[in-house]
């Protein structure tokens, strides 16, 4: 991205691959009523590629750029498999039908909502990941607000808020770690740092979710009969108990022990098939179905089938072929300077701290739903924003925080970022089949874009806005780090210097 050698490209013909790609994306959605926005962004690399031709960059820098995105993206393609696969086998074992059980069993209705964030939040936390929390945990919640005759776009809501909620603040998240890795902070500074914005924002959405679980909740006795008709069919089809949830207990004690996300969701299929093979009288043969193409089964009961009948690799081809298309885009917007110059254009707008704070969770959340990949949105803001806090003397802390809350939280609220493909397919939310009213639990996350939004006041307010301690600029002076040069008069007008130079 800050190679000089590589041709410049104008601020007009950098946004043109991007607002043409918009525009195919959203005859799609609202004139065709369909969202699969695979073939617009295919599109999109194909306007992006002639874009960069025009300009003087060869296929060849452009294919390297896009290979070179892609590769980035593997780790998160890995982890999708081993989702897949850990869905279909925690069915087969009895392990997603007892978590819906029991919720049912156990969970007031109107404190539902409420349950479901807090617990999503939980397990995310320990396990560090979201995916995995979305695709298991959430999933058996979709069937325990299915029960609760709750709208499936108010549940999605919950669990994505708990579920981003606790991947941002686990020290065993990828992005958590990402970001401060990328900005040269201490990981544990930079969550402590992340407290005075995702805090109040998840307590908000919590306080919102209790006061909506006490207005949606309708008959209860029409609920009750639906409760027993699905507990009924669960009970009739697997062996329930406390030891089928054991694969749930043991995944978030390897998860605690700080083991890497893969091998512990790797583990929890084995820990899974077991249990299928020692509670559910499964064979190996089947196991080995459910973990490729889903589990299936027809209990007569809709709420059930429809539930349940999901999982295995084939499951995430979606999300799969959507974040490698989403990832080649983004490479290719990167090789060819467009994303440089759209972050240059904005850099160079700076009036002050609250303006550079916005900018970069903007920049965040721009290069999220334009790239459709969280890592690429932290990594890209990252470094192109780093020399600018350097430069007005605030510590980076300020610009991991900025990272995280347009990357990590607002994935999730993209369709075709990696996130958002991830809920819609785990959830079973209609979006990627041609419906897109399940759109609807973007904006009942309520705590992926709150704390966004809180972040911004912080940093027009001053609050919660560190500067750089001694210790820190001793650090980027011995390290050489790039400084932005700004005038000053006063507090409130900065000119910005455009001269960019090392400390050392």
């Amino acid at each position: 991205m800050l190679d000089k050698t590589k041709p410049r490209i104008g601020l007009q013909l950098a946004v043109l691959p991007i607002l043409l790609t918009f525009i195919v994306l959203g005859i799609q959605l609202f004139m065709f009523d369909t969202f699969t926005p695979h073939v617009p962004l295919i599109m999109g690399i194909g306007i992006a590629a002639l874009v960069g031709r025009w300009n003087g960059t060869s296929w060849k820098d452009m294919e390297e750029g896009m290979l070179h995105v892609v590769s980035v993206g593997l780790p998160a393609i890995g982890i999708l498999i081993l989702v897949g696969m850990l869905t279909g086998v925690w069915i087969a074992s009895g392990t997603v039908p007892t978590l819906i059980y029991f919720g049912l069993e156990l969970i007031s209705p109107q404190l539902f909502l409420a349950a479901a964030a807090l617990m999503c939040a939980v397990v995310s936390v320990s396990l560090g990941t979201s995916w995995g929390t979305v695709g298991t945990v959430g999933l058996a919640l979709m069937g325990i607000g299915a029960g609760f005759e709750i709208p499936v776009y108010w549940t999605a809501g919950a669990v994505v808020s708990g579920a981003f909620f606790g991947d941002k603040v686990s020290p065993l998240s990828d992005t958590t770690n990402l970001a401060p890795a990328v900005t040269g902070v201490d990981l544990f500074d930079h969550i402590r740092n992340l407290v005075p914005t995702t805090l109040p924002a998840m307590l908000i959405a919590l306080v919102i979710y209790l006061v909506a679980g006490f207005s949606l909740v309708g008959d209860e006795s029409s609920s009750l009969a639906r409760i027993a008709s699905i507990n009924n069919g669960l009970t009739e089809h697997f062996m329930l108990s406390w030891w089928t949830v054991l694969p749930v207990v043991l995944v978030i004690g390897l998860a605690v022990m700080r083991m890497p996300a893969m091998p512990v969701l790797f583990t929890g299929v084995l820990l899974g098939g077991l249990a299928a093979l020692v509670f559910q009288g499964e064979n190996i043969k089947n196991l080995f179905v459910y973990a490729f193409s889903g589990y299936e089964i027809a209990t007569g009961v809709a709420a059930i089938d429809g539930l349940l009948n999901r999982g295995g690799i084939q499951s995430m081809t979606w999300v799969i072929t959507l974040l490698l298309i989403a990832l080649s885009f983004g490479g290719i917007l990167e090789s060819t300077g467009s994303m440089r110059a759209i972050l240059d254009a904005v850099v160079k707008r700076i009036k002050g701290f609250g303006s550079l704070q916005t900018s970069a969770i903007g920049s965040s959340m721009v290069t999220n739903i334009v790239a459709g990949d969280p890592y690429l949105s932290i990594a890209l803001t990252g470094r192109m924003f780093g020399p600018a806090y350097r430069g007005m003397g605030y510590s980076m802390l300020n610009l991991s925080r900025a990272t995280e809350e347009g990357g990590t939280l607002v994935s999730p609220l993209v369709p075709w970022n990696a996130g958002g493909a991830v809920v819609i397919t785990s959830l079973g939310l209609g979006v990627y089949s041609g419906s897109p009213i399940d759109l609807l639990y973007i904006p009942l996350a309520f705590a992926c874009w709150l704390s966004p939004l809180i972040g911004i006041l912080y940093a027009w307010t001053g609050w919660f806005s560190p500067l750089a301690s001694d210790e820190e600029k001793n650090v980027w002076e011995a390290q050489g780090e790039e400084v932005m040069e700004f005038d000053t008069w006063g507090d409130e007008s900065v000119r910005f210097n455009r001269d960019v130079y090392r400390v050392n």
